[in-house]
């Protein structure tokens, strides 16, 4: 049973203690790709999870120089089974990208609540701008999940999605007159990334297929970073008066 949450791009939440339970009512291989929340904001383990993945590529590393993954495990018995199918396949890390990650790690718990403390304020900003129709943040009351969010999560994180009034036309515009904010469709580095799935990551999906998924033509998704609050807030607003 594979599970994303907060999941990419919508920021939808999961309950993992519910889905925990279905796991072992079922017998089910449970898996979380924790790599939203990183293990500082939420511990996989603690709702019954057997594998917790990361793209190491984003919080735990940190500056968007490194590729890689990691897999842990919570029963060290599953370890050798992992670790066999690796040396076969060679999906393992050179030495150099090991050390970045090591180095980025240093920083991480820093990185995360820096980002996330700009992603709250950031978040407050656009439910309020009449640009935008709706905002997708575990931080905010207006989430959804956000009971869920605050039962198992140790805090709402840095990724944000919001909903551009203007649709499809409004997200382009935004994209090419934004400033700071780097147009890239990674995450979790020390600066601040934003796209727009349904003309870069998610372009390739029938209309059908990203309504299904939840992916709207005005739906932007942003990766806040630890820059310097007021930076990021007035490249916002000057780019929405533009849409």
């Amino acid at each position: 049973l594979y599970i994303e949450t907060p999941a990419n791009p919508t920021i939808v939440i999961s309950d993992l203690e519910a889905i925990g339970k279905i796991a072992k009512e079922h017998n089910f291989i449970y898996v979380l790709d924790n790599t939203f929340m990183s293990p500082v904001l939420q511990k996989p383990f603690d709702f019954g999870v057997d594998y917790s993945i990361h793209s190491m590529t984003k919080y735990l590393n940190g500056h968007a120089d490194v590729v890689a993954g990691v897999i842990i495990v919570k029963d060290e018995a599953n370890y050798p089974a992992i670790k066999k199918m690796l040396n076969h396949f060679g999906g393992t890390i050179d030495p150099f990208n090991a050390f970045l990650v090591h180095r980025g790690l240093k920083t991480l718990k820093l990185r995360v609540m820096k980002a996330q403390e700009n992603a709250q304020i950031i978040a407050e900003y656009l439910e309020k701008n009449p640009k935008v129709e709706r905002v997708m943040y575990p931080g905010l009351k207006s989430h959804p999940q956000y009971a869920i969010a605050q039962k198992q999560q140790k805090g709402p994180g840095s990724m944000i999605s919001f909903e551009l009034k203007g649709g499809f036309e409004a997200g382009v515009n935004l994209m090419n007159n934004i400033e700071i904010f780097q147009l890239a469709v990674s995450l979790g580095g020390v600066e601040s990334l934003i796209q727009h799935p349904a003309s870069m990551t998610h372009a390739g999906m029938t209309k059908e297929a990203k309504l299904s998924a939840k992916i709207t033509d005005g739906l932007v998704r942003v990766s806040v970073g630890i820059e310097d609050i007021d930076d990021l807030l007035s490249a916002l607003d000057n780019v929405l008066k533009k849409i």
